[in-house]
């Protein structure tokens, strides 16, 4: 008995079975994640250390030097890079794709802590680290621009209300407000002046420290209790700074504006950001892993004009990018051209079948062995793609390949005066190890991808699986629902049978199609020694297409963005900014 005999004699079973896998793959298609590529974590760690009022070179010399020391004794670090600017390091790390981050990430902070000794006493804090995806690109990004508040107060409200409500949106992982820094109050001393007074910057550093300081000004003791004076004595705009007494001279008090310039201004002063030439603030948006774009970046427009009621009036949205625009046209134009190819397929199989009853089989197969290959991508955790939606349109060829060898063995038995049932048995059973063996050859093709490393393989290995699973599929169909199907739908052949005068004239212009062949395979074995040259140089001619036609990684697209990067001197009067 063949693996195809019980799904032909119970052909209910065989439709159910059939349905509930087209039915979980439709299921899984509306529910997986859509991406331009195969979701792909890179084992990044970014570290980074602030020393406030440090230049780049001390940074480079005192900070990231002792890092870089400890972190070069980590296993599996293939590539550190480090940068130093004024007050702050920054130090990445690249792992294999074969390391877990988890465990990078307890190596990394080991050697944080052994680094301490050797960092400056002064360090505000410890150096801190935090896991990074340098292929994950923001999803959205927003510029807030306003003609009644300026880019301090924008970064306020985008820091403290906006980033909070974009960061609770379901889909989205990460939120960067840039463009500006934080309200802050700057103190610029004048040294003439402080030399006048006999005073130093450290006894300006040393009032401004206690003023800010939230320690307990005192005790109350009265022998049974005792109550800290605790009082609030933090300021946060200029003009409660001025009047600070910094010292005295002659006898007489001196404020901080007296020595010092004192203004109401931000943190970091060479930050900027500007949309359509007006400054602004840019907010940049990430999404989760595996989270679909455009459902997240859906849910986000639908909340702006919620976000828009939240926020002042007179502060306006732009969408500098939407990611999506070229996500939705490339997977729509490669899901497209998958329908577009199943529809050419049926058609071709319809032009030589010439039998609308066996059209009806593989019109019927392939949808379902595609359909059914996005629970398997969902149960792996696939995402639909431009690479597995490839996959599947590449598969299309594979799939119809197995459900027309078993028609045609299964026809050959109908022209020979058989049943159809009884030639579906016969011929299943025949063709059953042959179609087995014509799939895991198939299969046996993508295991180089399979086995593949670096970003490449990481990237194309879902594309392998998918194609795979796609054949596989198939081939359970083809054994199970397509004899099943030519069991109860295709006709006994008998002798008096007539065709139309459709069907004789395709059947003229096949026979002289297949006299032609017959023609040229004797010439061409008639002149084996010709062939053999003409095979030679054909593959010379492959070997030296292949060493000439531009290689890499992906092919060049135009998605009508660009985008642009500056670095200045670290000497410079300014720094230059990321313009959107």
């Amino acid at each position: 008995m063949s693996i195809s005999a019980p799904f032909i004699r119970r052909p209910v079973t065989t439709t159910l079975l059939t349905a509930a896998v087209a039915i979980a793959g439709a299921i899984a298609f509306t529910v997986l994640p859509v991406a331009p590529l195969p979701q792909v974590d890179f084992p990044t760690i970014s570290v980074s250390a602030t020393l406030p009022g440090a230049s780049a070179e001390i940074m480079a010399s005192s900070v990231a030097t002792p890092l870089e020391r400890q972190f070069g004794h980590i296993a599996g670090v293939t590539e550190m890079t480090s940068s130093s600017s004024l007050g702050n390091t920054s130090v990445t790390l690249q792992f294999d794709l074969s390391r877990d981050i988890d465990g990078a990430a307890h190596d990394v902070e080991a050697a944080i802590n052994a680094a301490r000794t050797y960092l400056p006493t002064n360090l505000p804090q410890n150096p801190y680290y935090r896991k990074v995806n340098p292929a994950d690109a923001p999803i959205l990004i927003m510029g807030l621009t306003s003609a009644t508040y300026d880019v301090t107060k924008l970064y306020d409200l985008a820091s403290t209300i906006l980033q909070q409500k974009l960061s609770q949106i379901q889909g989205v992982g990460q939120v960067i407000v840039g463009g500006g820094a934080t309200p802050a109050v700057r103190v610029d001393a004048n040294p003439t002046k402080l030399e006048s007074y006999s005073l130093t910057l450290s006894a300006i550093k040393s009032v401004l420290t206690l003023q800010n300081s939230l320690a307990p000004r005192g005790q109350i003791i009265n022998g049974a209790a005792t109550a800290d004076i605790i009082t609030n004595d933090q300021i946060s705009h200029a003009d409660d700074y001025k009047p600070l007494i910094v010292g005295y001279h002659n006898g007489t008090a001196v404020h901080l504006s007296d020595v010092a310039s004192v203004v109401d201004s931000t943190q970091d002063l060479r930050t900027a950001g500007y949309t359509d030439g007006v400054k602004s603030v840019t907010v940049l948006i990430f999404r989760q892993p595996g989270a679909n774009i455009i459902d997240t970046v859906g849910r986000i427009r639908a909340q702006l004009p919620f976000l828009q009621a939240v926020l002042p009036q007179g502060i306006r949205f732009t969408i500098v990018l939407d990611r999506t625009t070229t996500i939705r046209a490339s997977v729509h134009d490669v899901e497209t051209t998958l329908v577009v190819s199943i529809c050419l397929v049926v058609v071709v199989v319809f032009i030589f079948l010439r039998s609308p009853r066996a059209t009806i089989i593989p019109s019927v197969v392939v949808p379902v062995s595609l359909i059914g290959t996005f629970a398997v991508m969902y149960l792996l955790g696939f995402s639909l793609d431009n690479l597995s939606l490839m996959a599947l349109t590449i598969s299309t060829g594979f799939v119809v390949d197995d459900a027309i060898v078993v028609m045609e063995n299964i026809a050959r038995h109908l022209e020979n005066g058989m049943e159809p049932f009884a030639a579906a048995l016969k011929g299943a059973k025949e063709i059953g190890f042959t179609v087995f063996s014509i799939s895991i050859s198939l299969i046996a093709v993508f295991i180089p991808i399979l086995m593949m490393g670096g970003i490449v393989g990481r990237l194309f290995r879902e594309f392998a699986i998918t194609v795979s699973t796609a054949i596989l599929v198939s081939m359970v169909v083809s054994l199970t629902t397509t004899p099943a199907m030519c069991a109860h739908f295709l006709k006994a052949h008998s002798p008096e049978e007539t065709h139309g005068r459709a069907y004789r004239l395709s059947e003229t212009f096949f026979s002289g199609m297949l006299s032609v062949y017959r023609h040229s395979l004797l010439w061409a074995l008639d002149n084996s020694g010709l062939m053999l040259i003409v095979l030679a140089l054909t593959i010379a001619l492959n070997v030296v297409v292949i060493v000439k036609i531009p290689k890499g990684f992906f092919p060049q697209q135009d998605t009508g963005a660009l985008t642009g990067g500056v670095q200045g001197p670290q000497d410079s009067r300014t720094t230059p900014f990321w313009r959107w």
